[in-house]
């Protein structure tokens, strides 16, 4: 058995030797996904679904408290319909799938296969909103849908997804602004509090903001490799949609007005988040507020009188107290199991054994954070279990913290760009900018950094662009990103 488990972690590829294929590695060794016939598709396995489930509900919960309701849109949208604003139909061209026929029969429309739903919203708000008392309208959906990449790879690019996307129209630009910062902070605190995942919050440049929006912002994130993944965002639309949709309401004084819109989404490309910030050489790691089971418990000299049914008594108690806890009562031997659910990233180990039960404890192991160490058996075990779920947690945060931080430069020039990416390997760059997108796209021709956000908080590196040495606006997040 030994000789099998050393196998099985020998067969995730060094990080360091190939990060690309460690990463798909994870991806089918854990068991997350399987590649399907479909170019592109994916099938999400029970233990990636489970992941995104827990995802989904914590979020979910979070847009409730917010007071958002849940819907559900069409995923066929007329060419004529998506026709009706032009920036946004622009935008998403080169990606859309269309239906031509139903059956053997050609449709007299095409049909669009569902992108986004800005225009389907569209199309119902001006079915039910009428006066100010209809307002405001604060929906959210979990659909999937369907954009024709080119490139693709597991969970971070993929032509069909599974996202959440969100959108609520207000009587006043203010309220809708107030709506647009306010889910980019559920959405930066959700990465941070339950993902462990620290961010950058920000707003993109006009020419990288969503098709059709007046401002879009987002969180990035920063991957173990040191590219970025921009992992939600939030998008005020103004009136402009309102506008072109004729969604119109009467206000307090008899007047009527175009209501203003917003849109915001994460989808699974936050499990390849968690992967690529949180996982190693061995494997997953997974934050404890997401994994399926937070903890794994393994018997160990399983054959002696009493040991399994501890185990099985331990089961019942952590699951009692609202743990997620599988038993491996398995034949495989203990350091298969350790590997195996060390592999897919399972937070907390509990073994116990013979001697454990003999001396009141057992022992608990974490994925990441420290070191193996004894607990006592009693009321008190959730407890030391639910403390050292949170010690993952923050551990997990502070690790990634540190790596974000060790690869954000500061830099004044592109020269400096090239010379610290080179020396130090990729991350965030942080430089000042005068706000002309000619330099925007000329510090991406030299240096290969792209433009990732204006943060939220600022600060004053030089007086200069880092291109053309013009008097700088504000400062920008640089890096290359997936």
């Amino acid at each position: 058995m030994a000789k099998n488990n050393q196998k099985m972690v020998e067969e995730i590829t060094a990080m360091d030797v190939d990060f690309a294929k460690w990463y798909t590695d994870i991806c089918k060794k854990a068991e997350l996904v399987s590649y399907t016939s479909v170019k592109g598709c994916m099938v999400i396995r029970p233990y990636g679904y489970a992941i995104w489930e827990n995802i989904q509900r914590i979020l979910d919960g979070m847009f409730r408290e917010t007071g958002h309701e849940n819907v559900n849109m069409p995923m066929f949208i007329p060419e004529s319909l998506l026709q009706k604003e032009k920036d946004h139909v622009e935008g998403f061209a080169p990606e859309v799938a269309w239906v031509t026929h139903g059956g053997s029969d050609k449709l007299e429309e095409r049909l669009c296969v569902r992108p986004t739903s800005e225009t389907l919203f569209c199309e119902h708000y001006a079915d039910i909103i009428h006066s100010y008392r209809d307002l405001p309208k604060l929906y959210n959906q979990w659909v999937s849908v369907v954009r024709w990449e080119k490139t693709t790879r597991p969970f971070l690019r993929s032509r069909e997804f599974l996202w959440q996307e969100g959108h609520t129209i207000h009587a006043t630009a203010d309220e809708a602004m107030e709506e647009t910062i306010r889910m980019l902070n559920v959405y930066s605190d959700f990465c941070e509090k339950s993902l462990a995942i620290p961010v950058v919050k920000g707003r993109k440049t006009e020419s990288d903001k969503f098709a059709g929006a007046v401002a879009t912002y987002c969180i990035e994130a920063l991957m173990h490799d040191g590219k970025a993944l921009q992992a939600g965002t939030s998008h005020y639309f103004g009136d402009g949609f309102a506008k072109a949709f004729e969604i119109e309401y009467t206000d307090k004084e008899n007047q009527r007005r175009n209501p203003h819109q917003t849109s915001w989404g994460v989808t699974t490309r936050l499990i390849g988040a968690i992967i690529m910030t949180h996982g190693d050489d061995n494997g997953l790691v997974l934050p404890p507020a997401v994994a399926p089971k937070q903890v794994v418990i393994v018997p160990v000299a399983m054959h002696k009188p009493g040991v399994l049914e501890k185990a099985q008594e331990l089961l019942a108690q952590l699951k009692d107290a609202g743990i997620r806890v599988v038993l491996d009562d398995s034949e495989n031997s203990p350091g298969w199991k350790f590997a195996e659910y060390e592999m897919k990233g399972v937070p907390v180990r509990l073994e116990i054994g013979p001697r454990d039960i003999e001396n009141g404890v057992c022992v608990l192991a974490p994925r990441v954070g420290g070191e193996k160490r004894t607990a006592a058996l009693g009321e008190t075990l959730p407890e030391t279990v639910q403390a050292m779920l949170c010690e993952v947690h923050d551990a997990m945060y502070q690790k990634a913290l540190e790596n974000m931080e060790k690869h954000t430069y500061a830099c004044t020039s592109m020269e400096e760009i090239t010379r610290v990416l080179k020396e130090k390997g990729d991350g965030f760059v942080k430089a000042m900018w005068c706000g002309d997108e000619a330099c925007e796209d000329k510090v991406k021709e030299v240096t290969g950094v792209g433009s990732r956000c204006i943060p939220e908080q600022q600060e004053h590196i030089a007086e200069t662009c880092v291109c053309c040495g013009k008097p700088a606006k504000q400062m920008l997040y640089w890096g290359k990103a997936y």
